[in-house]
């Protein structure tokens, strides 16, 4: 009788070594005593699509895939039982964050403490109860929906994307905000999800900067970044990450043209790049949700970034976006910039 247990490390290590061998699917079946769809369904959803279309199936990838799949499976019912969890959630739902950067957030903040990682769709979850409805919990959403939605954003396509460099591969200086220079961008969408605004956040001075664009595709999008980009000295332009979205398949143009990384983040992952949420998050006190920006002249909308980046944020000791950024340029070129 076949054994019924889930995959192991151990036998996961076995099949990696078979298909370097060569061994069809059957093969691998019979020597680990499991049926061939239990092989082929391990391979499907645990390979990896590499740059040049070729599949991989690499034995730790595919156990830190299974386990956070069995993860995510064990959580997603969680309630907020945790009174700390609990407090948290409350009090930034107050604030104004979205479930999704609250969920990213906890996560962040507690990398090694799995029991303060929820869900995004568990906040959700919880504020659709009732009692929570009728307490009025909803109406710290952004979109305030007393009845939950289905979404119908832009569907996200990571295999479409060439050249596609992961997140997990930018440098740790990059991510502790160690080194200046290092942006997130992401789109604002519009109306009807037509037209918007191409916008970036640098990490370390929190420096907003955004384009309008006619229409949500790759087209108009690598022209913003170009046009937001080209006028920055090197130094301050070294590298951005993106999201999985369609828009970003031109990204390769920016290695080619002004010599900039350009990372991508995990699916469904978008406390990744918090700092340019927030940006966005800040924009949208100006332009709502469900704004035409065809009623917008770049004009306005420069203005209010200007009016962003002259704000003074605690986190960077009551600075501005401005003044951190050119004293951090400052330190780097010797010049005064101003964009």
């Amino acid at each position: 009788m076949k054994n019924k247990k889930r995959i192991t490390a151990q036998e996961r290590d076995l099949l990696a070594l078979f298909k370097a061998e060569g061994l069809s699917n059957k093969e691998c079946a019979r020597r680990l005593n499991r049926h061939p769809s239990v092989i082929g369904r391990e391979l499907k959803r645990n390979s990896f699509k590499a740059s040049d279309g070729t599949w991989y199936y690499v034995a730790i990838h595919a156990q830190a895939k299974a386990e956070e799949r069995e993860w995510k499976l064990a959580h997603a019912k969680q309630e907020l039982k945790n009174p700390v969890v609990y407090a948290y959630v409350t009090e930034h739902l107050r604030w104004g964050w979205s479930p999704d950067s609250i969920a990213g957030k906890l996560k962040l903040d507690h990398p090694d403490d799995k029991y303060f990682w929820i869900t995004a769709e568990t906040i959700y979850r919880w504020i659709y109860q009732e009692e929570q409805l009728k307490e009025g919990w909803f109406e710290y959403l952004r979109r305030k929906q007393k009845k939950r939605k289905k979404q119908k954003g832009r569907k996200v396509h990571r295999s479409a994307i060439p050249d596609r460099v992961s997140i997990r591969l930018r440098p740790e200086e990059v991510n502790q905000r160690l080194e200046f220079g290092h942006w997130e961008g992401d789109t604002v969408e519009g109306r009807a999800h037509k037209d918007g605004i191409h916008t970036e956040m640098e990490r370390v001075s929190r420096k907003y900067a955004g384009k309008k664009i006619s229409f949500i595709n790759s087209e108009e999008t690598i022209k913003a970044q170009g046009e937001i980009f080209i006028k920055m000295l090197k130094p301050a332009r070294k590298s951005t990450t993106l999201d999985n979205g369609r828009e970003n398949h031109l990204h390769f143009k920016l290695k080619d043209k002004l010599k900039m990384a350009t990372y991508f983040a995990d699916p469904y992952s978008a406390w990744q790049r918090g700092t340019n949420e927030h940006g966005n998050w800040l924009l949208r006190y100006y332009f709502p949700k469900g704004t035409d920006f065809n009623q917008v002249t770049e004009e306005e909308l420069q203005d209010v970034i200007e009016e962003i980046n002259n704000r003074p944020r605690k986190i960077l000791g009551y600075q501005t976006p401005n003044e951190v950024f050119n004293n951090l340029l400052k330190k780097e070129e010797g010049v005064a910039f101003n964009y």
